[in-house]
């Protein structure tokens, strides 16, 4: 992503995102960016329900740092866990660090902000936050290398927020998907935005559950993934049956490094030759007055 020009958009909660111009797409909802970080990740994740000594999350995206900067404001402030550890993916370095320069990162606490900016300059952060244990690193590159970092089974949590699959398809693919849940934890769990049915449809071909999260400024839910037996909220009959329409056919990249244009061209080609029920017949037998 080098040499994308951001520009800053301010959001319906007060907090600030930026809009990428070669993404066409804004880093966050214009519902709220940092509503979006706390109610779209953190909360459906769970991590403020279970107590443990040490949570770890993997933060796919981590574009200006809000998921993350959620996460440990909120764990520190409820006293959760005496560590955390944080790997952070990005693909441009210069997005965290052109929020740290537009002082974006003052939304939060004084400790988080510094912790995020201190780990923008460095790329990596050992620090105490509310007098717990904060171990960060930030890796820069395409995740579908990057990842190759980290280890099998070791994320508690992982937020998946890439740009749309219509820009970014890249990481929605099935085999992105299955990288990272092998990175999972057999009682972790992943969290997305998306609740397109060919992103559940991946997340399924990699071997996870899901379920629905809590729609946040829209209609829509997000996407919550786990391995069973792990409880998840339920899909509805219309998500469901969704599932076995071409909409559910999944992006591809056997190899981890087509383009943007071929996954989307490989998948429409899928989609005209495929015998599943039409995206449009579904929503007539659905939403037909």
């Amino acid at each position: 992503m080098s040499g994308d020009r951001l520009t800053i958009h301010p959001t319906a909660d007060g907090s600030s995102t930026f809009f990428s111009e070669q993404w066409q797409e804004a880093f966050h909802s214009v519902h709220g960016a940092k509503q979006e970080a706390i109610a779209k990740f953190v909360l459906p994740s769970g991590i403020l329900e279970k107590p443990q000594d040490c949570i770890r999350i993997l933060d796919v995206c981590y574009g200006l740092g809000y998921n993350s900067a959620a996460a440990i404001e909120l764990l520190a402030e409820k006293g959760i866990a005496n560590q955390v550890e944080i790997i952070a993916l990005e693909l441009d370095r210069s997005v965290p660090q052109q929020a740290i320069a537009s002082n974006l990162l003052n939304i939060w606490t004084d400790e988080v902000a510094t912790a995020l900016t201190n780990l923008g300059r460095d790329l990596k952060l050992q620090t105490q936050i509310s007098g717990k244990s904060l171990n960060m690193n930030l890796i820069i590159g395409d995740a579908r290398q990057t990842l190759f970092q980290v280890a099998i089974a070791w994320a508690d949590v992982i937020f998946l927020d890439p740009f749309s699959p219509a820009h970014c398809p890249q990481l929605w693919t099935v085999e992105f998907m299955q990288l990272l849940a092998n990175c999972l934890k057999s009682d972790g769990c992943l969290v997305t935005y998306s609740c397109a049915s060919a992103i559940r449809t991946a997340l399924i071909m990699a071997g996870l559950n899901i379920g629905n999260t809590v729609p946040v400024g829209r209609r829509s839910p997000g996407t919550i993934a786990a391995f069973s037996p792990y409880p998840l909220p339920p899909i509805s009959l219309a998500e469901q049956e969704l599932l076995q329409t071409r909409a559910s056919i999944p992006y591809r990249d056997p190899n981890l490094t087509a383009i943007k244009e071929d996954i989307l061209a490989d998948r429409q080609q899928a989609q005209q030759m495929s015998s599943l029920e039409s995206t449009s017949r579904w929503k007539k037998r659905w939403y037909s007055i």
